[in-house]
Formats: C-alpha cells, sequence, structure tokens
C-alpha cells in the first residue's frame, strides 16, 4: 500500500528517513530514480541513511513503475520519493493507486521560481502539476509531516 509519494531532490535524509517514515508508519521505501540506480557511491549513501528495520529498494522509474503495478510492493506500508517534480508526474501517469504527490524539495535552477521555501518549480514542472490537478491527483507542499499541508494549486 502506498503511504506517501515524495518529490524530495535530496532523496533519503533526516526529514524523509525519520520524520516521515515514522509518520506514514512505512516500513519500505521505494527511491525511484533512473540516475540513483546507476550510481553506486548514492546507492551506498542511501542505504547507510535508511533508518533500521526499515527496507530500502532502488529502482528506475520504468522498473518502479512494474513493481507498483505488479503488485509486489502491495504487502509493504511504502513511502516512495522521487527526485523531480517531472518523475512524479511519470509515476502518476503509469501507476493509478498513486492518489497524491507530497512536494517536499525542489532544487533552485536557472529560469525557476520559488513557490514556497523549498519547493522551485519550472515551466515543465508547472505543466507536470497542472496534469497531475487535471487528473484528480492531490500535489501538496509540506516539508516536514508536522507542517500543515498547502495545496499546491493555492500557490501557481
Amino acid at each position: 500500500m502506498i503511504k506517501l509519494c515524495r518529490v524530495d531532490h535530496r532523496l533519503l535524509h533526516g526529514q524523509v528517513a525519520f520524520s516521515w517514515t515514522n509518520a506514514v508508519q512505512a516500513d519500505c521505501i521505494l527511491v525511484a530514480s533512473d540516475e540513483v540506480v546507476n550510481d553506486e557511491m548514492w546507492k551506498t549513501t542511501l542505504k547507510l541513511g535508511k533508518p533500521a528495520g526499515v527496507k530500502l529498494v532502488i529502482k528506475d522509474i520504468e522498473n518502479s513503475v512494474k513493481a507498483l503495478n505488479s503488485g509486489v510492493t502491495d504487502k509493504y506500508k511504502l513511502l516512495i520519493v522521487v527526485q523531480t517534480i517531472h518523475d512524479a508526474y511519470r509515476l502518476v501517469q503509469e501507476v493509478p493507486a498513486i492518489k497524491s504527490i507530497n512536494l517536499g524539495g525542489a532544487k533552485k535552477q536557472d529560469g525557476y521560481r520559488q513557490i514556497s521555501k523549498a519547493i522551485f518549480v519550472g515551466p515543465q514542472d508547472e505543466e507536470d502539476i497542472k496534469a497531475m490537478l487535471d487528473k484528480g491527483v492531490e500535489v501538496e507542499i509540506r516539508q516536514l509531516a508536522s507542517e500543515s499541508s498547502v495545496p499546491v494549486q493555492s500557490v501557481l
């Protein structure tokens, strides 16, 4: 069961590893990233940062979609973490079970605008967010589980 799908360019760090894992009572974290899956150093770092007793799985987006749709992940309380809004959009397009997206961190880039303390969006991100909203997916901005949720449409 998918408990949370989060966009955070830093992936697995204190807020995700402990705050969010505890808040949603996740027993498995899926890092869905085409970049990380081929980076041994990054994978090792993520493995070191995961909470004890929580399974960590690292897959590219395509194989994440296959796993999520196959039912193999249904036995877990799953926390999915992606690096970019576009990665979240890709998952939403192919995994009907994803009903909401949590925007926790999207890094600043040239031509991007800031819509919250830790979220910067470019034109493609805005298109992807609007497409997710049009599909009926809830998109919220919230760094910490203890913070109030802000609907993304209120700041776009």
